[in-house]
Formats: structure tokens, sequence, C-alpha cells
């Protein structure tokens, strides 16, 4: 057994892995590389793929957002990552968006402006630029991280 990661391995291990899901279908619920995935699912992958998290299951419909209020996406995230300032954030880091009524797009920090995130409109996982992408310029987002004390 090797010695364990420094947390700026642990970053590039994140960015490794979340780049590789580049390409895998949009599919709601699932959580299979190269078949598919959705917003919610792909953190989860990925942060379980490098050994951060313990597996999770969100349970949740498609449209969840658009009729409820509670804050749902969040209370499965926060058990896992505590909330950061844009100017604390680092690669390997989570970005989540308001959509409908409730933060509930999430994507993956690979150097801010990119993320890689799975969208319904791309139909596929891809690598963004949130200050240009106009699905997520002007939406308001929130900051969250796995390092650190909780």
């Amino acid at each position: 057994m090797g010695r364990p990661m420094t947390e700026a391995e642990t970053r590039a291990a994140i960015v490794t892995e979340a780049m590789s899901w580049i390409g895998t279908p949009y599919h709601s619920h699932a959580r299979i590389k190269g078949v598919g995935v959705d917003c919610a699912q792909l953190p989860a992958a990925i942060y379980e793929a490098v050994g951060l998290i313990d597996p999770v299951n969100p349970s949740y419909s498609p449209d969840w957002m658009l009729h409820r209020d509670e804050e749902k996406f969040l209370s499965y995230v926060l058990p896992q990552a505590r909330e950061i300032s844009e100017a604390e954030v680092l690669p390997g880091d989570m970005v989540i968006w308001r959509y409908g009524r409730t933060y509930s797009h999430a994507a993956i920090v690979i150097d801010l402006p990119q993320v890689v995130h799975a969208v319904i409109r791309g139909s596929a996982v891809i690598l963004a630029d949130i200050t240009r992408d106009s699905d997520l310029a002007d939406r308001p987002r929130r900051y969250f991280t796995v390092f650190g004390e909780r």
C-alpha cells in the first residue's frame, strides 16, 4: 500500500477523472462512464472514484427542482462538503447553480472558469466556461469543497 495522496495530487486525480467523463451521454439517474450520467450523479461518481466519499444514492425525480422549494440536492452535498467563496475555489471543487426553485445543477471545477458537467441541452458531459455559457453565466451559484473541515 502506497502513501496517501497529497491534497494537490487528489485534486489532480479529481480533474483527471472528471475529464474522463467528457462525452458520456446525459441520462437521468445514471452513473456509468461512457454510458450515461446526470448532473447530480456525475460529481458523486467522480468523488467516489478517487476515494473521497462513500457511495451515495440520491433519490429525486428529473424535474423536482421546478416544483419544490426543498433544497434536496444540497441535502446530499452538505454532509460531504463545505461551502466556500469563489475566491477559495481550486481545481476539483464543485459549483452548484440554481435551476428552477433550488440549487440543483452541479459541475466539477477544472480551473475556473472551466468546469465539467452533464447537460440535457448538450445531451452529454461537456467542458464548459461558466462565464460564457449562457445557461450558466447569469444563474446564482454556490461553491463547495470536499477538502478541509466540514
